[in-house]
């Protein structure tokens, strides 16, 4: 394990590097990493290292979205209102809804395969994005109309809400029943990982307050709590709907509101943290990526990813109506709510061993889907926020 940690951060940093010097974002030179050390190339990575690997990968998520938290104003996000809840939903629905009129035309899959497959790519990385906007907030662009709040916003919950549909369908293809209650899952696990959150936010901060200890020591409590609650949602799966990842954005909320200079000093720690954790994710990410797959899927694939883009964009258009955004600012939010990665790497193999016949082609298109839209969402928000965003 320790030699296939050793070349992750090697040569993920190196071709990290070297993407960055040709302007490139560095999260393709660590994807690019994965790929070339997977089992489906070079084969250099440990077993025990691919065995832990959605584990680490959803630590380095947990330490991202702390740190969204912890740079959140709960003041901006009040300015954002309805948009920031309709991109919550209304780009994923609709870039299913692409699916469902492409997918059966090209591929000849049913309207449920069609639905699954949607699911499964319709969710944006939070990977991708979170860091972006947090460079953006602290760099001020877009802070007048707090639009990086907003896609912050609508990417914490955009997962919770099309893992929940994907569920729904799976259970379907498998001759299962899906109920009004199971719809009924996405509003509860929301509320219930914002309240979580908070109330955990608001102790820690009084706990910190009443106990003096060095801020690293404060860190590794909070990230220790933070995978406590994620681990308290796997347990409480099928019993109370909650999400983990809603809970830690919003308990780093709840400590930048309850101690602003703390938030402050904590953000710089994370920033530290997210240096490692970023080259683990990207490059763990790369490393679940089969070629062969890609390489199988040919143009009809490559087609569906697309299109299903174009309807999420026009989603995302539809939550800006009735907004004081200029025509710039709403191509940025098109432009920064396309990048996937970590959800379909995570969920993109699951048809496949339910045994569903649309496994394979569920697969390679989850597959395409990271390959065309992380670099394409990445290279869109590094390049173009300064001419498309005012600063304040």
């Amino acid at each position: 394990m320790l030699t296939s940690l050793s070349l992750i951060f090697l040569l993920g940093l190196s071709l990290g590097k070297i993407f960055n010097r040709l302007k490139l974002p560095s999260l393709l030179g660590m994807i690019l990493t994965g790929m070339i050390l997977s089992p489906f190339a070079l084969n250099l990575l440990d077993e025990s290292i691919l065995a832990i690997s959605p584990d680490l990968r959803q630590l380095a998520l947990i330490i991202i979205l702390t740190r969204a938290g912890l740079s959140l104003d709960i003041e901006d996000l009040k300015k954002v209102g309805r948009p920031a809840v309709l991109m919550c939903f209304v780009p994923a629905c609709f870039e299913i809804l692409g699916v469902l009129v492409i997918a059966p035309k090209v591929l000849g899959i049913t309207y449920l395969e069609a639905a699954i497959m949607g699911s499964v790519i319709a969710a944006v990385s939070p990977a991708v994005i979170v860091p972006r906007m947090i460079k953006i907030m602290e760099e001020g662009y877009g802070k007048e109309r707090s639009i990086p709040q907003l896609i912050l916003a609508g990417a914490s919950v955009d997962d919770v809400f099309v893992i929940v549909l994907f569920t729904a369908f799976t259970s379907l293809a498998t001759g299962g029943e899906v109920t009004p209650a199971s719809f009924l899952q996405i509003p509860i696990s929301i509320i219930l990982g914002i309240v979580l959150g908070a109330f955990i936010g608001i102790w820690l901060t009084i706990f910190f307050r009443k106990f003096h200890m060095r801020d690293t020591v404060k860190l590794i409590i909070i990230i220790s709590i933070s995978c406590l609650m994620i681990e308290l949602q796997n347990r409480l799966e099928g019993i109370i709907p909650i999400s983990g990842l809603l809970a830690i954005m919003s308990m780093g909320i709840a400590i930048y509101q309850s101690h602003h200079v703390l938030a402050k000093r904590l953000s710089v720690k994370y920033n530290k943290l997210w240096v490692a954790a970023e080259v683990l994710l990207f490059v763990l990410v790369g490393a679940s990526v089969d070629l062969q797959y890609a390489f199988k899927a040919g143009i009809f694939a490559v087609v569906i990813v697309i299109g299903a883009l174009a309807f999420r964009m026009v989603g995302v258009l539809i939550c800006m109506i009735r907004t004081k955004l200029s025509k710039k600012e709403r191509v940025f939010c098109m432009l920064a709510y396309t990048p996937k990665a970590t959800v379909q790497a995570a969920i993109g193999a699951i048809p496949l061993a339910m045994g569903l016949a649309c496994g394979q082609q569920v697969l390679t298109v989850a597959v395409l889907s990271i390959l065309i839209t992380a670099p394409f969402g990445a290279i869109c928000v590094d390049h173009f926020y300064k001419k498309l965003l005012i600063k304040k």
